[in-house]
């Protein structure tokens, strides 16, 4: 009988000892397994991060502008591989200082504009825009042929006409008090740009004003100056800020001054227009060499 329950025990502990081994050889090959499934998970992050980031990367800029004068010298020096007309707008795709970018003007006032940056963000999908540009210079220490980079912008013209007269209302901005932001890296980008053509001494940033009329008076100025603190003003730029802001695309708004917006502003524009335009668009190119 001893004989016999030596005999199971041994057979017992051998069972036992064969399904522990079992189990360890179980556990290392699940170990095996999750640690196979992590590192293939990790890899798999990591080659979607990278695909994300060059899928950005090849997107191309968008550069907008109001008027010919402004766009001349881009086109001038841009590789042009294909010119898409819509809405009766010219979108010309190519390169530009080893940049992919899609050059347009957009045409002049507000609803141009904003049909513009709409038109190059939906339909060409670009990772950034910039707008280029002339404007009359409201600060006082703005001078003619200075160059203004947006540091937000607010649209002038919006409001209620009353009794009393035209009352402003924030309602178009996107803060509360009426501001639209734009892009901070890419408005630094410009700035340093700025310097780097025309010296720290004729660039500022502050803010812009937008509306739909060609300021020309000394009055008005100071209006702008006062309820605004805008440092120049234009017709185009909170509109491309706006729609930028709304599609969550990086923009930034630069302007070389063409006059004063005062009473001379006319005869001002007439003499440096084409200069100051050039001068915003030297600033666009050197911002690409940059990027």
């Amino acid at each position: 009988m001893k004989k016999m329950s030596r005999a199971f025990l041994s057979a017992v502990l051998t069972v036992a000892l064969l399904l522990s081994l079992a189990a360890c050889s179980n556990a290392d090959n699940h170990s095996s397994t999750v640690s196979s499934e992590s590192v293939s998970t990790a890899e798999t992050s990591s080659e979607a991060s990278s695909t994300v980031s060059d899928a950005s990367e090849s997107k191309p800029i968008g550069i907008i502008t109001a008027m010919s004068n402004e766009l001349a010298m881009l086109l001038e020096k841009a590789e042009i591989s294909e010119t898409k007309t819509i809405g009766g707008v010219d979108y010309n795709i190519g390169t530009l200082e080893g940049q992919d970018v899609v050059l347009v003007q957009g045409g002049i006032g507000k609803s141009m504009a904003a049909a513009g940056t709409t038109v190059l963000i939906n339909e060409f999908d670009v990772k950034s825009i910039i707008f280029t540009g002339i404007a009359g210079g409201v600060g006082d220490e703005v001078q003619v042929l200075d160059e203004v980079i947006a540091t937000d912008l607010v649209f002038h013209d919006y409001g209620n006409q009353t009794n009393d007269g035209f009352v402003w209302d924030a309602a178009a901005g996107v803060n509360e008090d009426g501001t639209i932001p734009v892009d901070e890296e890419l408005s630094k980008k410009a700035y340093e740009a700025a310097v780097s053509v025309l010296g720290e001494d004729h660039v500022f940033q502050g803010r812009i004003a937008t509306g739909d009329q060609f300021v020309a008076s000394a009055e008005y100025v100071t209006y702008l100056q006062e309820e605004f603190d805008a440092i120049a003003c234009e017709m185009e730029g909170a509109a491309v800020a706006r729609i930028a802001a709304q599609y969550e695309v990086p923009c930034c708004v630069i302007r070389a001054m063409s006059d004063k917006a005062d009473g001379a502003a006319h005869d001002t524009y007439e003499n440096f227009g084409d200069t100051a335009a050039d001068n915003s668009a030297s600033i666009v190119l050197a911002m690409l060499q940059s990027m």
